[in-house]
């Protein structure tokens, strides 16, 4: 156990210590229920709980928490107890689920462990704290869903409870904190307040609909990533979002992808076809579609077509988890000696775009699970070479990162790129792959200066990722308030009556000319309403258009988020304006 208390392997110690004194509690009040599995996860902790006939809900969880601290007093340690399989079914005779999860994973020979900690005993591999009555004293329920057993939507609806644990009270109270200000700033509720965008049971789950102002959100984003890519050099191709199975056969996405992947029927022919997860394989046949010189290379090519994954529908979380969506993906086919240069080019347009942005990053080295080798493509000796070559280019280039093994995409290492907004939460969003089989197994070429063939090497590379989870990250991060150049209306006039409506339409027209989005709300309600109104809506400018600002060459400018007016000539301020959009100014 690692003595620093802010340490990972600590705070899962302690967040899994948790989820047992959760499971404790719950089956002291409720002696039917049955316990099944409680990980700890990233900030907290679960269990998954079968009550049977009883009904739980979060106005239990007060209860339920009050008894943890009774029990968790006298929670000297966690007792570590070997068992044969066959005791551990003697335990659980009870509990099918624990018995479900003993038969799988245990052989008739293998000594099982449980744990045991006052009166409460589970199956349990292990990794808790020490002294649970010292140091298990931080927590907190969260909240109730519902959670298929083993995430199967074909098992039974279990309860997860989720709870979440600190190693001191300041931490914990700095967490929910942080909680409830998320909760305030949710892109779900956001969204519909702003009217950005929506979701249809017609249409589908997690497939969104971007109405005119979230469109333009979504389309300033995608607008941006390709004003990044030109400067690197990435042209742009467009790729059908349906494709024979084929293709996915031979990228391997068929053998190790298929259940993530929405499969298409055709009336007129029996061949199997996918509604494509990613870009690459197309992207390989874009590159093979002519001979490729040495000379030719990198060929860089980017594609915004939409992607499917069919996602479970537990999974799905507004823009940030869907079915449809869109990738600022680019694939750089190039010679082992532009590695370097390819790799450098996208991280700094990857820091210029988080730097507009103002979302500060950090970097993490995804690699093979060595344990779960099936799990991906190529020998030993492929993944070695790339995992190996990526680690050196970032040390080559002085990029701190953090190891992960088991993060890797499966035809190669990747480095990811982790978003931190403004409540210090972590997104994973653009990443550079190395990849040394898919090239291979398209049999991809190019003619090297001796005129023999060589195999290029393919960087699979994102920006932002996904501009629509993109934009949700985004729209907690800004809280709705979105910068100038993002903001669907950048400019509201607000004309004070009838008489004063023609001046501001003429007034946004000029704005329009420049440029600048601009709306006159003309309905017939008091200046203060309208006000009100358009600071709900997080406009960033608003112009009140009365007799005094008709006579005068200046403007009266109310800027988000200050109650102090501002006067400026008119030109002077078409001319801040534009010049915010142009440099994509935060404030």
């Amino acid at each position: 156990m690692s003595d620093d208390k802010q340490s990972p392997q600590y705070l899962g110690a302690l967040r899994h210590s948790g989820a047992h004194l959760l499971a404790a509690a719950v089956l002291e009040l409720y002696p039917k229920a049955l316990p099944t599995i409680g990980p700890s996860v990233e900030n907290g902790f679960y269990y998954d709980i079968d009550f049977g006939e009883e009904k739980v809900s979060e106005s239990d969880l007060k209860k339920i928490e009050k008894k943890m601290k009774e029990l968790g007093k006298h929670w000297k340690e966690f007792e570590r107890i070997e068992v044969s399989k066959q005791e551990a079914l003697e335990h659980f005779k009870h509990n099918p689920y624990k018995q479900e999860l003993i038969e799988e994973f245990a052989s008739e020979d293998q000594q099982l462990t449980l744990y045991k900690s006052g009166e409460f005993t589970d199956l349990c591999r292990g990794g808790h704290v020490d002294t649970p009555s010292k140091e298990l004293r931080n927590f907190k329920l969260l909240k109730i869903a519902g959670a298929y057993w083993r995430g199967d939507e074909n098992n039974k609806m279990l309860t997860r409870i989720y709870g979440t644990a600190f190693a001191t009270k300041d931490e914990l109270a700095k967490h929910l904190k942080m909680l409830e200000e998320a909760k305030k700033r949710d892109h779900r509720k956001l969204g519909k307040e702003l009217e950005l965008f929506m979701f249809s049971d017609l249409i589908g789950p997690g497939m969104p609909v971007y109405l005119p102002k979230g469109y333009i959100v979504r389309n300033e984003i995608v607008e941006y990533s390709r004003e990044l890519n030109k400067k690197i050099g990435f042209q742009e191709v467009h790729t059908p979002n349906v494709n024979k199975a084929d293709l996915f056969r031979i990228s391997g996405h068929y053998d190790l992808y298929k259940d993530d992947m929405l499969e298409v029927k055709s009336h007129y022919t029996d061949e199997d076809y996918f509604l494509k997860p990613m870009n690459c394989p197309q992207h390989t046949q874009v590159y093979a579609n002519k001979t490729r010189s040495y000379r030719d290379l990198p060929v860089r090519i980017s594609d915004f077509a939409n992607t499917y994954r069919d996602e479970k529908p537990g999974e799905l979380a507004g823009l940030t988890r869907l079915r449809c969506f869109v990738v600022d993906d680019g694939h750089s086919f190039c010679r082992e000696d532009q590695i370097e240069d390819e790799f450098r080019n996208v991280l700094t347009m990857v820091k210029e775009a988080l730097d507009t942005y103002g979302l500060d990053h950090s970097i993490r080295l995804s690699l093979r699970d060595p344990e779960n080798k099936d799990k991906y493509l190529g020998d030993d000796a492929i993944w070695d070479k790339a995992e190996s070559r990526l680690k050196k280019l970032l040390e080559e280039n002085n990029v701190e990162f953090q190891a992960d093994e088991g993060e890797a995409a499966f035809y190669g290492p990747k480095m990811d790129i982790m978003a931190h907004d403004c409540l210090g939460r972590t997104w994973q969003i653009s990443t550079i792959q190395l990849d040394l089989n898919m090239p291979v197994r398209f049999g991809l070429k190019y003619v090297d200066a001796d005129g023999n063939e060589q195999t290029p090497v393919m960087i699979h590379r994102a920006l932002v990722g996904s501009p629509e989870r993109f934009m949700g990250i985004l729209i907690e991060h800004y809280a709705g308030a979105f910068p100038v150049w993002l903001a669907p209306t950048q400019v509201q006039i607000i004309p004070v009556g009838e008489g004063h409506i023609e001046f501001s339409q003429k007034l946004a027209a000029q704005l329009t000319e420049h440029n600048v989005r601009t709306h006159v709300d003309d309905a017939s309600e008091t200046v203060g309403n309208k006000i009100r109104k358009s600071t709900k809506e997080k406009i960033p400018y608003m112009l009140v258009i009365g007799d005094k600002e008709m006579k005068s060459p200046n403007l009266h400018i109310r800027r988000r988020g200050s109650e102090d007016l501002e006067e400026l000539p008119k030109e002077d301020f078409i001319t801040q304006v534009k010049q915010e959009i142009t440099d994509k100014v935060i404030w």
